[in-house]
């Protein structure tokens, strides 16, 4: 076995994240127009968020996508505007309104993904599913330790 230089193995990862969140943008500016040909790219993943773990306070989403709050509204706005989100009183404060996405957001979202899973069961038909599920366990690892970092960034 091959020693590993650690500092090599970090400027790969950062290397590879990088272009992966390069593609990633230019991915969800595609599946947004796919969604809808007026939605902005950035819009896809709060619908997706909404879908994921909604409902939620427009704050929350805030909190959890790390942007600021004039962004979420617009594209909050947006999403309602275009029929793929539903705002309604929160339940535990009257006053305070919560985020769903739509029957319609939910349904368009939903066939976006089928495509889209289909497209990664086909891009790695020739991986083992051992590796395929390594990789689900290890971008979640990844991402709970973003989560954690963006939670401490924020107290």
């Amino acid at each position: 076995m091959t020693a590993v230089d650690p500092h090599e193995a970090y400027v790969q990862v950062e290397r590879e994240i990088g272009l992966l969140l390069r593609r990633s943008r230019a991915i969800s500016a595609r599946l947004a127009r796919e969604l809808h040909p007026d939605l902005d790219g950035a819009a896809y993943g709060l619908l997706a968020l909404l879908q994921d773990a909604g409902p939620l306070r427009a704050s929350d989403l805030v909190a959890w996508l790390g942007l600021d709050k004039s962004t979420v509204s617009r594209q909050v706005s947006s999403l309602v505007n275009l029929g793929l989100v539903s705002r309604e009183a929160d339940p535990a404060d009257g006053r305070a309104q919560v985020l769903s996405t739509s029957p319609e957001g939910a349904a368009r979202l939903s066939r976006i993904r089928d495509a889209r899973r289909a497209r990664w069961e086909a891009d790695l038909s020739d991986w083992p599913a051992e590796d395929v599920a390594t990789l689900g366990e290890l971008l979640a690892r990844l991402n709970r330790l973003g989560e954690a970092r963006e939670a401490e960034s924020s107290h």
